[in-house]
């Protein structure tokens, strides 16, 4: 499954997820965007948020930009 989601790092609101529609996602992070911390921070949100182990969450495109392509591998 392939999402879009818009980070906003270092937000006050804490790590919460806000479903835009079907596949995208609006994702507030108290990691700040720095050495890679909010990316980390995102894949373990997701990760909770999904229900799946962090290894079956990559990031596709976006690594360095707030808009992110991610690639979820759901088990069925």
């Amino acid at each position: 499954m392939i999402i879009t989601v818009r980070v906003k790092p270092g937000s006050k609101k804490g790590n919460l997820v806000e479903q835009i529609d079907e596949h995208s996602f609006l994702i507030y992070l108290r990691a700040r965007a720095h050495d890679g911390e909010a990316n980390s921070a995102l894949i373990g949100v997701l990760a909770d948020y999904f229900n799946v182990p962090k290894t079956s969450i990559k990031i596709k495109s976006g690594t360095a930009s707030r808009i992110k392509t991610i690639e979820l591998q759901l088990e069925r």
